[in-house]
């Protein structure tokens, strides 16, 4: 039987392709491709956010439908998890920006049209520019810090480095 090849590639700016071996039969070919999965996913770990696993635990999850607003409705979910609407006070057009940043990182102007390709109705551009000067205030600022530090380890990191810098975040 020949040798097949299996490659795993990467994009960073520029393709980068990075030759893992070559299988001779169904299972060398299966080990490379577990293989090539690690390599793609290394450094990209699960965040804990004390969620309910459902059913089926570990490993990747059917994809049963392509509709945008399942993920949508996955990223809300988080941004609650972590505090982020509390910290917020429940602002939507924040929120908007975070969550269409994280599915497509674009400019303000462009997560608009993220929002529109994932269904979702949002607030016109100029509603964007008029909130900005509020998410730079101290408060504002403060209030998310503090939801992150909620879910960093104490002591390490970011919730230690907050807390040694911050009365704010001290316990």
């Amino acid at each position: 039987m020949p040798a097949r090849c299996r490659s795993c590639t990467s994009r960073r700016g520029s393709r980068e392709i990075e030759h893992i071996g070559s299988a001779h039969d169904d299972a060398e070919l299966e080990t490379l491709k577990a293989i090539a999965r690690q390599r793609l996913a290394a450094g990209q770990e699960e965040l804990d956010l004390g969620l309910d696993a459902g059913p089926a635990t570990g490993g990747p999850l059917e994809i049963a439908s392509s509709r945008m607003g399942h993920l949508w409705e996955a990223l809300s979910r988080a941004y609650a998890a972590l505090g982020f609407d509390a910290a917020t006070t429940g602002d939507e057009v924040f929120r908007q920006l975070v969550l269409a940043r994280v599915i497509e990182p674009v400019s303000k102007h462009d997560s608009l049209r993220v929002l529109d390709e994932a269904g979702i109705t949002s607030v016109s551009y100029a509603t964007v520019k008029r909130r900005l000067p509020l998410y730079a205030e101290e408060r504002w600022r403060t209030a998310l810090a503090g939801a992150c530090a909620a879910h960093a380890p104490a002591g390490t990191g970011l919730a230690g480095a907050l807390r040694r810098l911050h009365p704010v975040f001290r316990d």
